[in-house]
């Protein structure tokens, strides 16, 4: 599968309560998130688009990406964003999407790679540590009729209990001696501290 048959989505919605403000545009040493997720994503994939909560305010994009609002009312969380980005490359005629979380700076630079070359028609989920991070997945498009069921019949918007329903697989990312974990996400203003100090250290 070449690299323009993967979309990429960065999903950017939510409340962040606990950081106090819009994780998309919090910035990190002079960067937005969004930025950096972006910038970090694109020499992965072939097309790209951002997620945004139907609330949701639009930040200042580079290169004037699509902003994929959730197609369904409420904050129904990463699922809802994960739909949206699965029917925007189905029609754009990609089989495989690619998702990752705006809060989480350091996600490796071959995550698209190794996700796509391991799905094989299934979805793939990024591991590390011994810890599955659902929202960093390749998913095949061909998914987002059973997605609209999903939300439509379920009371459940568990990304990891959908992914379990379609015999997701693992592929495990290490995570370097000394360094920060690749999938370490920001929730507070303490963590924002310590991607900073990361940041300084060279991560």
């Amino acid at each position: 599968m070449s690299r323009n048959d993967v979309a990429g989505l960065v999903l950017a919605g939510g409340a962040s309560r606990r950081m106090g403000s819009d994780k998309a545009t919090t910035e990190l040493a002079g960067r937005t998130l969004l930025q950096r997720a972006v910038s970090r994503l694109a020499p992965q994939v072939g097309p790209l688009a951002v997620n945004r909560g139907v609330d949701d305010g639009v930040p200042a994009l580079p290169d004037d990406l699509p902003v994929l609002r959730d197609p369904v009312p409420g904050r129904q969380g990463p699922l809802a964003g994960l739909l949206a980005g699965l029917l925007w490359a189905r029609d754009l005629g990609a089989p495989l999407l690619v998702t990752v979380a705006v809060d989480t700076p350091f996600f490796p630079a071959d995550l698209a790679g190794r996700l796509a070359a391991a799905a094989d028609g299934r979805i793939a989920v990024a591991a590390s540590g011994g810890r599955p991070h659902p929202v960093f997945a390749a998913t095949p498009t061909s998914l987002s009729g059973d997605l609209i069921e999903w939300l439509a019949g379920q009371d459940d918007r568990s990304v990891a209990r959908w992914q379990a329903r379609h015999a997701a697989i693992a592929v495990s990312f290490a995570v370097p001696a000394r360094d920060i974990d690749p999938f370490f996400n920001l929730n507070t203003p303490d963590d924002l501290a310590a991607a900073e100090a990361a940041v300084r250290a060279g991560a």
